[in-house]
């Protein structure tokens, strides 16, 4: 399996490659140059699978080359052994034919650990196969730095630096990274919006001679092993309500479009999906594209939903690459005139190719309390704002009540208390026990301005304080 850039003037590489790249260096994405795709009877002879072994079948033709199967079986069954719940990825029913397949069983109760508890296993392994140290960077926007913390602490050949947006993540998402105090962890609170903090991530990896040499390894979504990872749950949970019999649609609470793309591959790897909803909260540039083919910049707001907190999609740019025919030269210059402007359209026939599929819509912080407490009221069934969302979203926009509609329920509500007690219910959702007592713990993090030289002055420091990077 061989990777090309969304940009088309970086080299091709191979998995492991790509898995250490991160980011291409022309500013591109990777992604696969042929998508596996599977028959279904293929497909329907993973029926009754568990979640690992589902896993071991999807994934399997991204690494062939780099890892062996017994390897790569040995790291997945790793991976989700530390879910706190058999199925991994259980479905549960809220409505005629409405189901929420619930993301949060990992240890950091959110989505990212399906894939970030595999990325810290495979970095792992490279990075020792190869007798190199790295450093990881990556941004947040509330859920993906404590799953990449959780992921990878444990990883000897690394140092992580994870920025987040100062006072713009909920309280419990910030100190499940900043009570994490293991040395080569470093917590850096930016004072500016994620998009300011994803920016630094970017112009770092274009430019890596602060470094002096070493490694910088990405664990944001533009990593293509967060992509893969994220694939096999649309295929586990369609496989549990008759795919590939009938076809399944998936609401899908998304702000950096990696979620919902993972879903997007699942269709074209052979899984009949019917429709993919985007659901966004107020920051709804990715509905104005869906909705006006309007992917233009605006102000970003906070909301109850901060992991949605987003204005610029980094894997939206996955979508154009596919809409533009795999077009590399195409790509380049839709993204330097969106970053000379702020404002992406695509031709009209491109567009509507995307609405085939994709439906969207915007839900503003009253409407994701009102669907909490509704829900709730419904069935007892606490949900997380961004869940909410996804929720709203799949009950405005479904087009067929005969198939089945999943909604992906992407964090534990007791990650957001505020959202819950703003929704009118009285008693807040309890932390697991692992976390029961995250509120006393000591933490640890660093405040710094909104400035590239600053972060990068205090990954290089960490460096030359005797600490072989």
């Amino acid at each position: 399996m061989r990777y090309i850039s969304t940009r088309g003037r970086a080299p091709a590489l191979d998995f492991e490659q790509a898995l250490l790249t991160g980011l291409a260096n022309d500013g591109g994405l990777y992604v696969p140059e042929n998508l596996p795709r599977f028959s279904l009877e293929q497909i329907k002879s993973w029926v009754g699978l568990s979640y690992s072994e589902l896993a071991f079948e999807v994934m399997r033709p991204f690494v062939k080359g780099s890892l062996t199967d017994a390897e790569f079986k040995a790291i997945i069954e790793q991976t989700y052994a530390g879910f706190s719940h058999q199925a991994v990825a259980p479905l549960r029913q809220l409505g005629a034919n409405e189901w929420l397949l619930e993301l949060f069983h990992g240890p950091t109760l959110a989505f990212k650990d399906f894939a970030l508890q595999l990325l810290g296993r495979l970095l792992d392994r490279a990075l020792l196969k190869r007798g190199e140290r790295a450093v990881i960077l990556g941004a947040t926007s509330g859920d993906t730095g404590s799953a990449a913390i959780e992921g990878c602490k444990a990883c000897a050949q690394v140092d992580i630096f994870i920025l987040h947006p100062h006072q713009r993540v909920s309280e419990v998402q910030r100190r499940q990274m900043t009570c994490v105090l293991a040395d080569n962890i470093h917590n850096l609170a930016i004072e500016g919006n994620f998009d300011d903090c994803q920016e630094m991530v970017k112009a770092s990896f274009a430019d890596q001679d602060f470094l002096c040499g070493t490694r910088l390894i990405a664990v944001n979504s533009i990593n293509w092993a967060r992509i893969m990872a994220q694939i096999v749950y649309y295929f586990y949970a369609a496989l549990q309500l008759g795919a590939p019999l009938r076809s399944v649609a998936f609401s899908v609470p998304t702000g950096n479009f990696g979620d919902i793309f993972a879903g997007y591959l699942a269709r074209n790897m052979g899984l009949p999906i019917s429709q993919l909803i985007v659901a966004s909260n107020r920051n709804d540039i990715l509905h104005r594209f869906i909705s006006r083919n309007q992917y233009h910049k605006d102000r970003l707001h906070p909301t109850l939903s901060p992991s949605m907190d987003i204005m610029v999609s980094s894997n939206f740019e996955r979508l154009l690459f596919d809409l533009h025919g795999r077009s590399g030269e195409a790509v380049a210059q839709l993204m330097e005139d969106f970053k000379q402007s702020g404002k992406l359209s695509i031709a009209d026939d491109r567009w509507q190719q995307a609405c085939e599929l994709f439906d969207s819509l915007a839900v503003d912080d009253e409407k994701t309390c009102q669907t909490i407490a509704e829900v709730y009221a419904q069935c007892g069934e606490r949900l997380d704002p961004h869940s909410a969302i996804g929720v709203q979203a799949a009950r405005a926009c479904r087009r067929n009540r005969e198939v089945p509609m999943v909604i992906l329920a992407t964090a534990h509500p007791a990650k957001f208390p505020e959202a819950s007690q703003q929704a009118g219910i009285s008693s807040a959702p309890a932390l697991p026990p692992h976390l029961r007592d995250l509120m006393q713990r000591e933490e640890r993090y660093q405040v710094l301005p909104n400035a590239l030289n600053a972060v990068q002055d205090v990954i290089a420091a960490s460096g030359n304080r005797g600490k072989p990077l």
